[in-house]
C-alpha cells in the first residue's frame, strides 16, 4: 500500500489507538518513522517502540503509555508540516507547544529531535509535529 503521507498516518494511528485506550499500535516502518517514535519515547509520551522484521516491509510497534487510572499521557498530537505545505523555522523561531508543556518534533540537518534539543544545538529545521 502506497501512502502519500506516512508520518500523518503514523500520528493518526497513535491518536486513534490512544482514544480507544489500546495498549499497542502497529504500522509499516521507515527510518523517519522510527526516528519520530524515538523522539516521542525520549520525551516520555510512549512506553516503548520496536521494529519487527516482517515481509514485505518492516513493522513498527509502539506501546502507548497511560497513567495509574488509565489517564492518557498523550492528550494531543498534530501534524504540522505537510507534503503540500512544508513549515520550517530558524532556531530563534522554533515554536513552544502549549507554553513549553508540549513538544515540537523538528527534523534538522543533525537528525530528528525535540525542540529543546534543537535549541541547545542551535539548529532549526522542518517542524514535523506537535505532541502534548
Amino acid at each position: 500500500m502506497n501512502l502519500t503521507d506516512p508520518i500523518a498516518d503514523m500520528l493518526t494511528r497513535i491518536r486513534n489507538a490512544n482514544a480507544a485506550n489500546k495498549a499497542t499500535v502497529s504500522m509499516p516502518s521507515s527510518k523517519k518513522l522510527v526516528e519520530i517514535a524515538r523522539v516521542i519515547y525520549e520525551e516520555g509520551y510512549i512506553e516503548s517502540y520496536t521494529v519487527e522484521d516482517t515481509t514485505p516491509q518492516k513493522t513498527l510497534h509502539i506501546t502507548l503509555k497511560y497513567g495509574p487510572k488509565k489517564q492518557k499521557v498523550i492528550s494531543g498530537i498534530r501534524r504540522i508540516s505537510k507534503p503540500g505545505l512544508r513549515k520550517y523555522a530558524r532556531v530563534m523561531d522554533l515554536p513552544r507547544v502549549r507554553g513549553g508543556l508540549g513538544t515540537a518534533i523538528i527534523s534538522t540537518s543533525k537528525g530528528v529531535m525535540a525542540d529543546r534539543d534543537a535549541r541547545k544545538l542551535g539548529v532549526g529545521g522542518e517542524i514535523v509535529a506537535y505532541v502534548w
